[in-house]
């Protein structure tokens, strides 16, 4: 994962929310100030040239994937100088790497694009760039940053951080305690961060995974991997599942087995699991987001690229290489601040 030094933990969509910048200076000093200006509240969102955007993502046979591409569409409806082309989502690489260049033949402008395999729509990527087409990497990244001018992500790692500290807020005072984690696909990277990210937080309390089973992001795939798991531990304080939508399956396997002695934290951070969360009345009783936006700040980020503009509230005067969005834990506290950009599970 990108540890770029120009990485901005951002989170939720609002933070690209492009507002004017704030000062501290008291205003007898604003006369002596350097020459640098703000951008007025709302310029950058005021129409300007014209900005054709292909989009492509993956199949949304996913919850999460299915929020990615209606976020995308509905930020690009919001912009009058924005025209969004979008690809049908598609799990055959040989497929998607076809929709890009069905669009540098179109001459788009730019192309936000989330690939179903970075490393293998990084050639066609690296040559959309090439094209003098803005490319903007959204979620799983290239394997060259020649491949796209800026890259938009979640923070896997951080995920398992959150939710490390989250069980630990919880347990760290009984060193005992036996922690249970069932994970999404082992052989992707986002994975395996999310675990190692999990496994690092853990540590700082002294508590570490009791019991590991790996799922496959989906709803049947987690109720198979929980089953096993509740079978093979007969005594466990915390479940940390790394995906809501395999959740579903989850937490049928939990319903199924009539036991109650543990709490539960999810991933990525759906609607529904956050309902049972305000509700207070599961196992569940905290999620982690890993943020739906990307594709939606992917075309907030290309436009800007195209028109030549930048974020109001950085210094900087170009848009940054990379961009990283938080990954905060959800819990009864706090659910009301989430709950609207949620996605449906």
């Amino acid at each position: 994962m990108s540890r770029s030094a120009r990485t901005i933990a951002i989170a939720g969509l609002g933070v690209l929310a492009l507002a004017a910048c704030t000062s501290n200076t008291p205003e007898a000093e604003k006369n002596n100030a350097p020459a640098t200006q703000a951008v007025a509240a709302g310029k950058n969102d005021e129409p300007g040239k014209k900005v054709k955007i292909g989009f492509s993502a993956p199949a949304a046979d996913h919850g999460w994937m299915g929020a990615i591409t209606k976020a995308t569409q509905a930020e690009a409806k919001k912009y009058s100088d924005v025209e969004l082309l979008v690809a049908e989502g598609t799990n055959d690489v040989n497929l998607q790497i076809s929709q890009v260049e069905t669009f540098i033949n179109q001459k788009v402008d730019a192309i936000v694009l989330l690939p179903f395999d970075g490393a293998a729509l990084t050639p066609v990527a690296t040559k959309a760039m090439e094209a003098g087409i803005t490319v903007v990497n959204v979620d799983r990244e290239f394997d060259s940053p020649a491949a796209a001018r800026t890259t938009v992500l979640g923070d896997n790692y951080g995920m398992g951080v959150s939710a490390g500290h989250y069980v630990c807020s919880q347990l760290g005072q009984k060193k005992d305690s036996i922690v249970a984690e069932i994970a999404g696909i082992d052989s992707l990277p986002l994975t395996q961060d999310r675990s190692k990210g999990f496994k690092d937080a853990l540590g700082e309390c002294g508590l570490k995974v009791n019991n590991r089973v790996a799922a496959e992001f989906t709803v049947e795939s987690g109720e198979k991997a929980a089953a096993n798991l509740l079978q093979a531990a007969p005594k466990i304080d915390a479940i940390w599942n790394h995906d809501d939508d395999q959740g579903v399956g989850v937490m049928a396997a939990i319903k199924n087995s009539n036991r109650k002695d543990f709490f539960v934290v999810g991933g990525a951070g759906s609607a529904n699991v956050m309902r049972e969360i305000k509700a207070d009345n599961t196992l569940i009783k905290a999620t982690v987001i890993y943020p739906s936006t990307q594709g939606a700040d992917g075309v907030r980020l290309a436009r800007l690229l195209v028109q030549k503009k930048a974020l109001t509230d950085l210094v900087e005067v170009e848009v940054p290489r990379t961009v990283q969005l938080y990954a905060p834990v959800v819990t009864k506290e706090n659910v009301d601040q989430y709950l609207p950009t949620a996605f449906e599970s």
